[in-house]
């Protein structure tokens, strides 16, 4: 096959989703298909990228680490056309989302989206948090999963999240795979001596982009109540952002501030080593839909005390793989649940490492682009039953009325927005 993905976030950019979609197009070609991916410029990224087509972009929007990426430009657009996919696989609703459906329409091909993310849940990057853009951008979203022909949802909980919200568009439910042979060989005793960390330590570990949207105003104080009540325990903070001065500010600058340890950004194996070194997972967020880096310390044995939320409780088992606590436990909860494994029995840690190591073989990269391929072709072949005849005409006709659909699904979120119906609508998996 042939995928043509857009996507607004991908490498070198450090985020759930830009390694989401460098693992799936990474796995795809080692399956044999082609995959050309169309992003964003970012800092830093390599001067020659096979199977890459970068447009201009305005970098550190709103003051995040994000890239908002300008129009195609007719070289791209030309380059697109000649790669002639057999799908188009839109990773986001916005900006390159809408080249997307443009491109899927001039091609006459089908067009898939993956719902990474709760969109309404990063208000505060635009705007002071306003509540008319959440639910401009709630939905936007909706809206655009039924310009599509197929959704996947990483969890069933964004299923279930999709279907209250009355998406029409079949929906598949296929997890981020996670590179099981890099996360499962790292070399704990290597990583700590990295990061300066004693081995005889217990060592509580988090990894992720350090933004408001991960509940961290949650996460610092319940890791610092943990390091009171645990003489022998260390945090270990892996990853960069907004937050990262505040939680340093928090933590470090107490009684045990020479136990916390802030790593920045990690990749490949220095990341693997970092998961290995740690002896619980800590995860605090409410905003995932899946929680990749929940995998990937399970990947490494890493059990986790996470809240229960969207994306987190497909992967976390309450006292098999970790604890998983009411979505509105306190500080103090998640406090003694990372004590009390700090002080289970050794027995008991190496059966709930085990358990970790079991959850996260389904979650393989080989196993989930299997699936993932298996709906390219299901959609494709669907596709092909309605196509209609080509040429000029339809094509200015299918482009005509694509045009339409995206402003008419702007307008009608921007209705919602302004008269909310079902923005607020209760979750009832959440």
């Amino acid at each position: 096959m042939k995928i043509l993905m857009f996507t607004n976030t991908y490498t070198p950019h450090v985020g759930g989703v830009a390694r989401s979609v460098s693992e799936l197009a990474a796995g795809l070609r080692r399956a044999g298909d082609q995959v050309l991916v169309v992003a964003p410029v970012f800092d830093n990224m390599p001067e020659t990228e096979d199977g890459v087509l970068r447009t201009m972009a305005v970098q550190n929007f709103a003051g995040s680490d994000f890239s908002v990426p300008l129009p195609l430009s007719r070289s791209l657009s030309t380059a697109v056309e000649d790669f002639n996919p057999d799908i188009v696989h839109s990773h986001h609703p916005f900006l390159l989302g809408d080249s997307a459906l443009r491109a899927a329409s001039m091609l006459d091909v089908p067009v898939i989206f993956t719902h990474h993310t709760r969109y309404e849940l990063y208000g505060h990057y635009v705007a002071q948090d306003s509540d008319l853009l959440k639910r401009l951008a709630l939905s936007l979203s909706l809206g655009y999963c039924d310009l599509c022909d197929g959704v996947i949802a990483p969890s069933q909980s964004i299923a279930d999240f999709l279907a209250d919200h009355d998406v029409k568009t079949p929906v598949a439910v296929v997890p981020t795979g996670v590179d099981v042979a890099c996360f499962a060989g790292g070399v704990g005793a290597r990583g700590r001596a990295a990061l300066s960390i004693p081995e005889d330590v217990f060592l509580t570990g988090h990894v992720g982009r350090l933004a408001p949207e991960k509940n961290l105003d949650f996460l610092t104080p319940a890791l610092l109540l943990f390091l009171q009540q645990n003489p022998n325990a260390h945090v270990l903070i892996v990853g960069d952002g907004s937050s990262r001065e505040a939680m340093e500010q928090a933590l470090k600058h107490g009684e045990a501030g020479d136990r916390v340890h802030f790593a920045g950004v990690l990749k490949g194996t220095a990341l693997a080593d970092a998961y290995a070194a740690m002896d619980v997972f800590a995860f605090s967020s409410h905003s995932e839909t899946q929680g990749l880096v929940l995998v990937e310390a399970m990947t490494a044995g890493c059990p986790v005390v996470a809240l229960d939320a969207p994306g987190v409780r497909e992967v976390v088992v309450d006292r098999v793989n970790g604890r998983l606590l009411p979505g509105g436990a306190g500080t103090t909860p998640f406090a003694e649940a990372l004590g009390e494994i700090a002080g289970a029995p050794e027995e008991s840690r190496q059966t709930m490492r085990q358990a970790a190591r079991t959850t996260a073989a389904a979650y393989a990269t080989d196993v989930t682009v299997a699936r993932t391929r298996a709906y390219y072709q299901r959609i494709i072949g669907e596709r092909r039953r309605r196509s209609g005849e080509d040429g000029l005409w339809n094509r200015v006709r299918r482009l005509l009325a694509r045009e339409m659909e995206i402003a008419g699904n702007f307008a009608h979120a921007a209705a919602d927005a302004i008269l909310p119906d079902n923005f607020g609508k209760e979750d009832k998996h959440d």
